[in-house]
């Protein structure tokens, strides 16, 4: 079982979208998936129009009153299943604090090694306890970035929290919302490029990414011949080639 969190240290960067589309093109491609929702916003869930079961809670489950498998829900797409999130979700980091264990959501996942391939876990912005958490349990940490001026300060901050845990090499990133008539976007994208931490595909900034919260479903499956649906497929093989070699 490989497991990937996309994580950015701020939100509106394209995260929780790219979360979906990996997940669905991987249950395509006919591993069997789990997607995790642990961003309280809960957008991921939106997109798939998952709710949480009745009393089946984030909360529950990391304090062991619930099993792992009993939050996990089936979507309409075959091959892949989610845990919804919900709003307990934004007080995680009072149960994973400082002195707990950063093994807690590792050793929950690995209660379903046996079924699911992939497991792919849509983490919360900012640094916590839960992200610490959700970063020990990954075997890849995937990062979007907005090729501004800023993302270069945001990525660095990130690239040293990484590098101060030895955890440098799980995190792998790629640009969003990329729009190459803007010469500070080729800038930043040739600068960050030459770190060997981004993947060379890229996520222009598209309507149709836009329009997964209208259709409530993952580009492949209502615009699978558009050019969005083509850059995450180019994308999510590119990655699926790194983190499986």
């Amino acid at each position: 079982m490989f497991i990937t969190s996309l994580y950015n240290l701020k939100g509106g960067v394209g995260k929780t979208a790219s979360c979906v589309n990996f997940a669905h093109m991987a249950a395509r491609d006919g591993y069997k998936v789990l997607l995790w929702d642990l961003d309280p916003q809960g957008a991921a869930s939106f997109y798939y129009n998952a709710q949480p079961k009745e009393k089946v809670t984030a909360k529950k489950i990391i304090e062991h009153t619930l099993d792992l498998e009993e939050a996990i829900m089936a979507t309409p797409y075959e091959g892949l299943d989610i845990i919804p999130a919900d709003l307990s979700a934004r007080k995680l980091d009072l149960l994973l604090d400082d002195k707990s264990s950063k093994k807690q959501i590792r050793n929950l996942l690995k209660t379903v090694a046996d079924t699911y391939d992939f497991v792919f876990i849509d983490c919360p912005p900012g640094f916590s306890s839960l992200a610490d958490n959700i970063f020990f349990a990954s075997d890849a940490v995937l990062m979007p970035v907005i090729p501004t001026t800023l993302s270069i300060r945001t990525y660095e901050i990130v690239k040293h929290y990484f590098e101060e845990k030895g955890d440098v090499e799980k995190l792998m990133c790629f640009f969003t919302m990329v729009d190459i008539r803007k010469n500070m976007h080729k800038d930043v994208m040739l600068q960050l490029h030459k770190d060997k931490r981004f993947f060379e595909y890229y996520i222009p900034y598209l309507s149709d990414v836009e329009k997964m919260g209208v259709h409530h479903a993952p580009l492949e499956a209502f615009a699978p011949s558009s050019y969005a649906a083509t850059c995450y497929r180019a994308l999510w093989n590119e990655i699926k080639e790194g983190v499986l070699e």
